[in-house]
């Protein structure tokens, strides 16, 4: 996210506060209010690459000229001022907190700290498989992967136009459109940025054809997003597009034409900008698929837009910019580094407590009253940090921040006791923030659950002493699977006759399935959504592999529709059984997916519903930390389930069987009796 400090006021630039303060809650309102019309929050860090991008090219071309030469270390001073106080403040708080609060949301916090101390967040999460979709593993500053890319971006670019500087002057007598050179190359650069995404992206996308999908719509896996979007070579299109801006717009407000200056063309520019900061909002409400629509397509459209916007508010005489820099927006803005900071932290903070209270539930994505106080935690937080951690290092410097700080220890005794207060709090946040890496696990309950299920599907034997997610009652492992219904009075399906297909839940549930159904076939995966399945089951009946009765739980990953679900039922034929297990999980969508689960089971014959949702809702404490996955016990209870939906589909297909039987008896014996008459 853009980090750049307002410039002197001389050469400060109206309205770049106020697109701060738009990117900056587009981005909060996609994670705080995951509910809400803001699906496509996210693209608010490409506005904000774009003004970064835009203002540090602007800062290095001004030092250039007026002092004919950059200060790399100047330079890079100053960008540490303005980054590290605020992001070792939150680093700190918030890992002692996570220490108090305990569970998943300690899970490798050793690598994100490394990642957050080194500004390499991005290819650390990368080289560490993360997938920044996937539920299981509420990683708690993953927000600063986009900080990484920014500030790798401010080590390579100033040596960039170092360098771009002496082959100029080395060149000067072939010098003609240097410039003009310099901006096609930059802008060279960002479309083979934005071409290497999509290229990634669908390359991803034909490797998972006919596998795990995505959760949206069946494109490339998260992984595989996750790469392209925190790739900083393929996510600079936005910082090099205000790059390029930089290094044009010099030129054009030092024009003596007089096109430039007209009231027309800035008529013209406030028109258009005003459509492209509208454009962006809307832009915002479009859910992200994964493909390259969204990776890279409209996160170039968002980045084409901010620049739209940005030229329109630095044009000389323009008004837009000062109709973005009104008092609101301007205070939003000069803080938008440190809400963007705050606010993931603060929410999983918020959302994990939550969770480990018992209170949370499986019916929306997040109370709302929990967003409002994970936004008023933010912005207090934000204040306080610019106040009185981030402005006086910034101002003052790292080493007289330190000295004021000696000085106030030697001082009056009221000095002296906030000084040494001050030491007490700073040591042990330290103590704490070490202790939390320390005692981190590597990987989720969630994750230890999906590993046990991966070893026995590929072991083809279930795992011996599958345990409940930790910190789960170990009396509760005992619990009745499920209400005693059909399967109670049934005999059991042999798991040579069932095939299941499913999402992560399925897999960690694999141990208990194939224990309760000795022989039957479990494809499950990671991320895998609804939309995957047609294709799934298609190539399984070209196979000849697909069997009598077909278990799907794939409704966990997003919303569902009504044509897949038919697409399902007809590949599976009139001869077979089809189990809809329904889903469980604190998602939004999940209300809805059960209920058109629900209703599909009940209009289609040889389709039955496996009740997952109401067999874990008295024992959420059986799940992991995410609760969505479950361990041993409650995948004993998950596989009940399926047997009860088993069940019923085997005593409606014996009773569609029957019906059949007694229509073809009534057709002989009409037959029959046709005969006699005509005799």
């Amino acid at each position: 996210m853009s980090v750049t400090p307002p410039p002197a006021p001389a050469g400060r630039f109206d309205g770049l506060d106020g697109m701060r303060a738009l990117a900056v809650a587009l981005v909060v309102a996609y994670h705080v209010f995951p509910g809400g019309p803001f699906v496509g929050g996210f693209l608010g860090v490409d506005v904000f690459f774009v003004i970064s991008g835009f203002l540090i090219t602007s800062l290095l071309t001004r030092e250039k000229d007026a002092a004919g030469r950059i200060s790399l270390a100047g330079f890079w001073r100053r960008r540490a001022r303005r980054l590290l106080p605020a992001l070792v403040l939150v680093v700190v708080v918030c890992a002692s907190i996570a220490l108090a609060v305990g569970g998943d949301i300690l899970t490798d916090l050793g690598r994100q700290v490394l990642g957050a101390a080194t500004f390499s967040y991005n290819w650390l999460a990368v080289a560490a498989g993360g997938d920044y979709f996937a539920q299981t593993a509420p990683e708690l500053f993953r927000n600063l992967w986009s900080l990484a890319v920014e500030e790798q971006f401010y080590v390579l670019w100033p040596l960039v136009l170092l360098l771009g500087v002496l082959i100029g002057r080395r060149a000067r007598r072939f010098a003609i459109g240097r410039r003009r050179a310099g901006i096609a190359v930059v802008m060279a650069a960002a479309v083979a940025s934005a071409v290497w995404m999509a290229v990634l992206v669908a390359s991803a996308s034909g490797d998972a054809a006919g596998g795990a999908g995505d959760a949206v719509t069946g494109g490339a896996t998260g992984g595989a997003i996750t790469r392209a979007y925190f790739g900083t070579d393929s996510h600079a299109f936005g910082l090099l597009l205000g790059a390029a801006l930089a290094l044009a717009l010099p030129a054009v407000r030092a024009s003596a034409r007089p096109w430039v200056r007209r009231r027309a063309t800035r008529d013209i520019l406030l028109v258009a900008g005003s459509v492209a900061a509208a454009a962006l909002v809307a832009l915002a409400l479009l859910p992200e698929t994964a493909t390259a629509w969204t990776f890279p397509g409209v996160l170039i459209a968002a980045s084409a837009l901010t620049g739209v916007v940005i030229l329109a508010c630095t044009w000389p005489g323009a008004v837009l910019g000062r109709a973005l820099d009104i008092p609101p927006l301007r205070w939003i803005g000069v803080r938008s580094y440190a809400i963007y900071l705050w606010h993931w932290p603060i929410m999983v903070l918020l959302t994990a407590s939550l969770a480990r209270s018992g209170t949370g539930g499986a019916d929306a994505s997040v109370p709302w009253q929990l967003s409002v106080a994970a936004l008023v935690f933010t912005l207090v937080a934000a204040d306080l940090s610019l106040r009185l951690v981030e402005t006086p290092v910034r101002r003052d410097g790292f080493r007289a921040s330190i000295r004021g700080w000696g000085r106030a220890l030697r001082g009056t005794a009221w000095r002296r006791a906030g000084a040494a207060l001050g030491v007490v709090v700073t040591v042990a946040l330290v103590a704490a923030t070490s202790t939390a890496v320390a005692v981190a696990p590597t990987r989720s309950s969630a994750a230890d659950a999906i590993a046990a299920g991966e070893a026995a599907v590929d072991a083809g034997t279930p795992t011996p002493g599958a345990s409940a997610p930790a910190g789960a009652d170990p009396a509760a492992a005992t619990v009745s699977p499920v209400a005693p219904s059909v399967a109670a009075t049934s005999p059991p399906i042999p798991g040579s006759q069932i095939t299941a297909i499913g999402d992560s839940v399925m897999l960690a549930s694999a141990p208990s399935l194939m224990a309760t159904f000795p022989g039957i076939s479990v494809d499950a995966k990671v991320s895998r959504s609804m939309y995957a399945a047609p294709g799934i089951l298609s190539q399984l009946a070209a196979d000849g592999e697909l069997r009598p009765y077909v278990v799907i739980g794939l409704g966990t990953n997003g919303a569902i529709s009504q044509n897949t679900l038919d697409e399902i039922v007809r590949i599976a034929g009139p001869d077979r059984a089809v189990v809809l297990v329904n889903a469980f999980a604190p998602r939004s969508w999940i209300p809805g997916v059960n209920d058109e689960l629900r209703a599909f089971a009940r209009q289609h014959p040889g389709v039955s519903l496996a009740d997952w949702y109401d067999a874990i809702s008295p024992h959420v404490d059986l799940l992991a930390g995410d609760q969505i996955h479950p361990g041993g016990a409650g995948g004993r209870i998950f596989a009940g389930a399926v047997e009860d939906g088993l069940s019923r589909a085997d005593a409606e297909r014996q009773q569609l069987k029957r019906l059949g039987a007694l229509r073809e008896l009534a057709g002989v014996l009409c037959a029959g009796a046709c005969d006699l008459d005509n005799g």
